[in-house]
């Protein structure tokens, strides 16, 4: 089957790439209307005389291109909820002093060691109407009074923009909570909440009554909490309360995936659920009802487990692959999936950037794709061989076609992937459908302790499996350098070594050979970039200060402590750079680079006379009277690193301020590059 020749393909490249352009590029909205108009017109020009003529035209196929390309604009500019108008990040005056300000709660997030998490959607600030999701923390105590999903609260607080990444080449949470459409926390005691009597009753509410029943009933039958925590993760996509030794066992054991309720669940699901109604004849009436009950079942699936994003779209992944089953649509099986994800993007296009939606569909499409040819491979005759066969073709397929996306994302590969999907898949199906028995039971009742038991004993044997697939250490590869250039020469070099391996031919041989080129070509780009690299970072390091300094591929750090090996903001920022070694040096009051004299004072106040610096970098609370320093030195800039406290911080910022000088606090804005 040609993948790529389909028409819907390129329909949906030019919407997903509209919805790129839209992201990074920032267009105005009247333009990308302008545009939306003039390419809906050249399409019903193109479409009229095509009707006229009865013949196709290559005018008529790139109008629809340019269609398809705008309306993905306008889809991602319209659901950027910060452009409208009542949104709370027009309101300024919100982020500098308290006001009062009602929102509803609408998601429990999972609690850190301080703070209980919601998501809230603000109703009113000072009175007046605005809109918005916020991320509200809850300062923990002793009382046992928790806030619910659906509560009205009001507060008297200031909203705290999101922060970017305070050191390089780390996760940029700010961006992650963007694409979210949260622009803002709030913090707060829980003395400081008042909440309303009433309670907005939607499906959130009764989708969290649901859970909160579900638990309580498990906890009624003496649920083991740990296996509970993880049965709740595999069967409901609740991961609140999972330990993060658990979650660290299945990252290293490549199982990560289970842990989160996606396309594996539902899936699974949707298979038990026909397997079930297999029995029902396939006439026109018991196909219809085998798929109104798929449907009903998914629908279900995904109201208990509380509507999360992940679940969603698998459901509709899902709900599309067994609609085109029952229409007889085998064969375009890469259609439906196209439909589904050009149906999701048109509802959520931010899914678009969302991990676990890019990894869920690239996954299915190689399962689709790639695990017939590995499954002709080898045609054993034995049922345990062909369970063990399929399961290897299955998870390497997936494996395959996500290994660019993990190795871009996460720098680390578990090399015993294979073996881990191997072991839990047998009793991961057991639990999967014990697990929805025991949850349907515990939604009316406290579950039979029997049930109960066997339950709880699967999860455990599958958690002693996990861990011992991961504490083989050797077999995680960590720190894989791996850039944007690496992403798409392997991506080249996988889509076109499968095409060739499907249907030989010379010119796809040569494909092949071309990618192998790409990829010998991106270690070049990135070994020249390495090495052309200058640049030296103020970090952000908590009691502690650290400066590095690069030159190409020699990284040299300055600190005043013993720097530990695995120091994660020196590991990022080596794997992010393509840099595999660095040496350290103590610090000094003066460091020079490239035309930039920099004097650092800590809290010995030591530092020679005489110096005019550039940049003036005050570390270790150094107790020196700022105004009087800056009046000596006329800095360009003044620098604070994190082993300061934020009063004396806030100090030395009014200071500059009088002076009209520059402040960069590595604590507020991050670290500092030149």
């Amino acid at each position: 089957m040609k993948v790529f020749d389909f028409p819907l393909v390129k329909i949906a490249i030019a919407f997903i790439l509209g919805i790129i352009a839209s992201y990074y590029l920032h267009l105005s909205i009247s333009i990308i209307i302008f545009f939306l108009l003039l390419s809906f017109t050249a399409f019903c020009g193109a479409s009229i005389w095509n009707l006229k003529r009865n013949r196709k035209s290559i005018f008529f196929g790139l109008s629809s291109y340019a269609l398809a390309f705008c309306i993905g604009t306008f889809t991602l500019l319209s659901h950027t909820e910060n452009l409208q108008k009542n949104n709370y990040t027009h309101f300024q005056a919100a982020f500098e002093r308290k006001q009062p300000i009602t929102l509803i709660l609408r998601e429990k997030l999972k609690s850190n060691d301080y703070s209980d998490r919601y998501i809230g959607l603000i109703k009113t600030i000072s009175g007046k109407n605005y809109s918005g999701k916020v991320i509200v923390n809850v300062q923990k105590d002793s009382t046992n009074s928790r806030l619910i999903v659906g509560n009205n609260i009001k507060l008297q607080t200031v909203l705290q923009q999101n922060k970017p990444s305070k050191n390089p080449n780390q996760f940029d949470y700010s961006r992650y909570l963007a694409n979210k459409q949260i622009y803002a926390q709030i913090y707060c005691q829980k003395k400081e909440i008042l909440v309303s009597k009433t309670i907005q009753k939607d499906i959130w509410y009764y989708c969290a009554k649901l859970h909160s029943r579900i638990i309580s009933n498990l906890k009624e039958s003496n649920f083991n909490q740990t296996e509970m925590n993880v049965a709740l993760a595999l069967i409901l996509g609740q991961q609140q309360e999972i330990s993060q030794d658990i979650i660290q066992d299945y990252q290293y054991s490549g199982a990560t995936h289970i842990l989160s309720v996606s396309g594996l669940h539902v899936g699974f699901i949707m298979l038990f659920i026909t397997y079930i109604l297999k029995p029902i004849p396939n006439t026109k009436k018991g196909s219809f009802f085998k798929l109104t009950s798929i449907l009903v079942s998914l629908a279900g699936f995904a109201i208990i487990s509380g509507l999360s994003p992940s679940v969603l779209r698998s459901v509709v992944m899902f709900s599309f692959l067994a609609i085109g089953n029952h229409l007889r649509r085998n064969g375009n099986i890469y259609h439906t999936l196209l439909v589904s994800i050009l149906l999701i993007l048109l509802f959520e296009p931010y899914f678009l950037f969302d991990v676990g939606f890019q990894l869920s569909y690239i996954a299915l499409f190689f399962i689709l794709w790639l695990q017939p040819i590995l499954k002709n491979i080898y045609n054993p005759k034995n049922k345990l061989t062909i369970y063990i066969w399929e399961a290897l073709t299955v998870s390497f397929a997936a494996q395959i076609g996500t290994l660019p996306l993990c190795l871009y994302y996460f720098h680390q590969f578990p090399g015993l992937f294979f073996v881990t999907n191997i072991i839990i898949l047998p009793v991961l199906s057991f639990i999967m459908i014990a697990g929805i028995v025991v949850m349907i039971i515990a939604i009316f009742a406290s579950p039979p302790l029997f049930i109960t038991l066997i339950f709880e004993k699967s999860i455990y044997l599958l958690n002693l499996m996990i861990h011992a697939v991961a504490s083989v250490d050797s077999f995680v590869i960590r720190n894989i350098s791996f850039n944007l250039y690496h992403f798409w020469a392997f991506s080249l070099f996988i889509i076109g070594t499968i095409i060739w391996i499907k249907k030989p031919s010379f010119n796809k041989l040569l494909f092949v050979f071309a990618s192998i080129i790409t990829i010998q070509l991106s270690f070049i780009l990135t070994k020249i970039e390495t090495e052309n690299e200058e640049e030296l970072i103020i970090y952000n390091e908590k009691n502690n200060t650290l400066i590095s300094e690069r030159l190409g591929k020699n990284l040299t750090l300055f600190t005043g402590v013993t720097l530990p090996e695995n120091n994660r903001n020196i590991s990022s920022y080596l794997v992010g750079n393509s840099i595999s070694q660095s040496k350290t040096k103590e610090i000094r009051n003066v460091l020079y680079f490239k035309n930039n004299k920099i004097l650092i004072i800590d809290s010995t106040k030591v530092f020679p006379e005489k110096v005019n610096p550039d940049i003036l970098v005050l570390t270790q609370n150094s107790k020196i009277n700022l105004d009087r320093l800056l009046e000596n030195l006329h800095p360009k800039i003044v620098i604070t690193d994190g082993s300061n406290s934020n009063s004396i911080q806030k100090y030395w910022k009014n200071s500059c301020l009088k002076k009209n000088i520059p402040f960069h606090s590595t604590k507020e804005k991050g670290y500092y590059k030149l």
